[in-house]
């Protein structure tokens, strides 16, 4: 029987989850829904990563008979306090419980590595544990580790406290634009039109109804970001001020970071991960051009593998005796 590794990355958005066996295959991947307790609690969240776990696992078994698992690495959202290792190794305690999953369980305490999910974007999208992530996404956080093992975080508290240039904070800073324009004390911004024709409104007053009374949740809210990006790349001064203002928030929260573990000259990576950096009006080059001027042995890379890939990595390099971080 061969022996094999999960790795698991639960964010505000979505669940993946990878099975790779011990020589670095993949055998199987799967998604489910959000599963950042903080913001959705701990049953959904088990919900989530028992579900992406059992795609996996499935999909697994067209290559092996039996699916043994020794090591596994949780990376979620939200995580980074001692109380959230320990809401963590109750979930997995319930996911080694879960009937429905055929696994045969072989995880030893010290197999277990529970980190925040921007430290498997960072191993996934370089390939390892040296350099910077910057996560933007639903929400956003930005990690950091350097030759010495030193690491420094900066965001990563919420759509409430925080998130900074994340989806949420644009989609909201341009409802807030539309609604301030349509009161008069805005600029006059295609993002009211834009608004209303996407979310088939009658008048801009109805976001109302659709934010306050329909119960959407902070990814729903976030998706609506594209419709500020897609007036910014049309030439929306509105739009283009609240991207500049993501962008600066986005380049502030690095440069934290790199100031605090790098040389300005030093040369390393930072990769960019999330559904910001896929916009249409250059955030990822308006980013690049203000980071490299600050800091000019940057590269700024895309994601050579998908965060759960790097969960895998950490999850690997624990069943081989060595620190995850």
């Amino acid at each position: 029987m061969m022996s094999s590794v999960l790795g698991i990355d639960g964010g505000g958005s979505k669940t993946v989850c990878i099975l790779m066996n011990s020589f670095g295959k993949v055998l199987g991947r799967g998604e489910a829904g959000a599963s950042n307790y903080q913001s959705i609690g701990t049953e959904a969240a088990l919900t989530s990563i028992q579900h992406a776990v059992h795609a996996a696992v499935i999909e697994g078994l067209k290559l092996t008979d039996t699916i043994k698992v020794e090591a596994i690495c949780f990376g979620l959202a939200g995580v980074g306090r001692l109380q959230d290792t320990e809401v963590v190794k109750d979930i997995f305690e319930s996911l080694k419980n879960c009937q429905a999953l055929p696994i045969d369980w072989a995880v030893h305490s010290s197999c277990v590595v529970i980190c925040n999910d921007a430290f498997i974007a960072l191993v996934g999208g370089i390939g390892g544990d040296v350099g910077v992530a910057v996560v933007a996404g639903t929400g956003s956080i930005v990690l950091g580790r350097n030759s010495q093992g030193k690491t420094k975080r900066v965001g990563g508290w919420g759509y409430i406290l925080g998130d900074e240039g994340s989806g949420y904070k644009i989609a909201v800073a341009g409802m807030q634009a539309a609604l301030k324009a349509y009161d008069g004390r805005e600029k006059l911004t295609r993002i009211v039109d834009d608004f209303k024709q996407y979310l088939g409104l009658a008048s801009i007053e109805d976001l109302i109804e659709v934010i306050y009374r329909r119960g959407w949740s902070v990814k729903e809210i976030a998706a609506l970001a594209l419709i500020v990006d897609n007036a910014a790349a049309q030439g929306d001064e509105v739009a283009n001020r609240i991207i500049n203002e993501a962008v600066q928030e986005l380049v502030k929260a690095t440069l934290t970071v790199l100031e605090a573990l790098f040389e300005p000259r030093e040369l390393m990576e930072v990769v960019t991960v999330g559904s910001v950096w896929q916009s249409k009006c250059k955030i990822r080059e308006r980013f690049t051009a203000s980071v490299v001027g600050r800091f000019p042995g940057v590269k700024v890379i895309l994601p050579r593998h998908e965060p759960a890939y790097g969960a895998c990595l950490l999850a690997l390099r624990r069943l081989a005796g060595q620190i995850a971080f």
